[in-house]
């Protein structure tokens, strides 16, 4: 299986594709891109073009300085998840927004509580499309938001992707989370299946085999063990003419394939219901794993998360991280740190063993207004956050900026 992680524009819009083939076909051309059988996508915060404001352009106007790599958001494959981490607008875009299907039976938008209210507000989508996502809790596994995957083949063992949202506490700015993501495959062949469905299930499901709520684990490590499995994973790289320790030319984009009409009857299905199987029972298959947190967030707000739902999906060491290099504070009366930066990503990537560390939310964009005056900011090179990582004894984490356009394939 594999992640594939695209930068669609200069900031922190990203499209990523989970597949549990290392490698797919390429579209046929002149078709509209779908993705192929068994494969799970998200697309994160998209902004494309136009500029963004914030209450006034007197006091925020922020353009993007490089152009994005697609005009439109009709030109990838209708994504299975739109991820919108918080409700600023460079997060939260609603003219990028509205490039999506209004009534699409494929996607669904998960959105920080204020992003989901901004969105409903729009009153652009089908109100089944739109949810917010739930503050993440050990002791609450109707916290982590399901999708079930199902088997490629009659009989075969169906996959999960999940989505998990990690607020910080008290912040000042409104802009600290992390969003965890996990995905483990379904029985793969060539069999097409269905696509996802749009609304939460809340009887249940055909492979969810108790609702019962288990204990919270206790003594929690700080640093999370490796996730128990009887395979080894191999972590390898393809990147798109671009300078990293990993460095290969890649063409790899979502591949077309034909719905098969034999497997109507499976359905993919997005549910808050969890069962002790799924939710807190240890897989002897290893499953990608993936922490978005283009702010940052203090890593002792990721631990319990680590320690239950990503031990549980034999999701570790972690397969990505997508986070801030680059430091940015207000002063206090503006809401203080901004980004955590290099600081705050070395210390997640260091206690989840992370393969991969790319950057997310650095973009020298054209900022003007008011607030942009008391801003400052420390950037840090690629160079910069290796020599770190090094120092803190995790040299390992192979260390990434992903120009607009250009892809990264990461092999379980």
């Amino acid at each position: 299986m594999s992640l594939t992680v695209k930068h669609l524009n200069g900031d922190t819009t990203f499209l990523l594709t989970f597949s549990p083939n290392d490698s797919y076909p390429p579209s046929p051309p002149g078709l509209k891109p779908q993705q192929p059988p068994g494969t799970f996508t998200i697309l994160i915060d998209p902004w494309l073009s136009g500029p963004t404001t914030m209450w006034h352009p007197k006091f925020l106007l922020s353009k993007h300085t490089v152009q994005s790599c697609i005009s439109n958001l009709s030109h990838i494959p209708e994504p299975n998840v739109v991820l919108i981490s918080q409700e600023k607008p460079d997060h939260c875009h609603e003219a990028t927004l509205r490039q999506l299907d209004p009534t699409s039976p494929i996607t669904t938008i998960l959105a920080e509580p204020g992003a989901a209210k901004k969105i409903r507000g729009m009153k652009f989508f089908d109100p089944s499309m739109v949810h917010s996502l739930r503050p993440y809790s050990e002791r609450k596994p109707d916290s982590v938001i399901r999708f079930f995957i199902p088997p490629m083949v009659i009989g075969g063992a169906p996959g999960e992707a999940t989505i998990s949202f990690i607020p910080a506490r008290m912040d000042v700015a409104g802009v600290h989370n992390a969003i965890g993501i996990t995905y483990r495959p379904p029985s793969s062949t060539c069999t097409a299946s269905r696509p996802f469905s749009s609304t939460y299930q809340t009887s249940q499901l055909a492979f969810n085999q108790s609702s019962q709520q288990p204990p919270a684990p206790q003594n929690l490590p700080r640093t999370p063990p490796e996730s128990p499995t009887r395979q080894t994973s191999v972590l390898s790289n393809t990147t798109c003419n671009f300078s990293s320790n990993a460095s290969t030319a890649s063409t790899a984009s979502t591949a077309q394939s034909q719905q098969s009409k034999n497997f109507s009857h499976h359905n993919l299905s997005i549910s808050s219901k969890s069962s002790v199987s799924s939710s807190y029972g240890t897989h002897t298959e290893k499953a990608l794993s993936l922490i978005y947190s283009p702010h940052g967030v203090d890593y002792s707000l990721i631990r319990a998360y680590a320690s239950s739902h990503l031990v549980a999906t034999a999701a570790l060491p972690l397969t990505l991280l997508l986070h801030s290099f680059d430091r940015v504070n207000n002063p206090w009366w503006m809401g203080g740190n901004l980004a955590a930066g290099l600081l705050g990503g070395v210390e997640i990537a260091q206690n989840l063993m992370a393969r991969c560390w790319i950057s997310a939310h650095d973009e020298e964009k054209e900022n003007s207004g008011l607030s942009v005056l008391p801003v400052k900011i420390r950037k840090y090179t690629k160079d910069e956050v290796r020599d770190m990582l090094r120092q803190e004894r995790a040299s390992n984490v192979d260390v990434a900026v992903l120009p607009v356009g250009c892809e990264m394939v990461l092999k379980a």
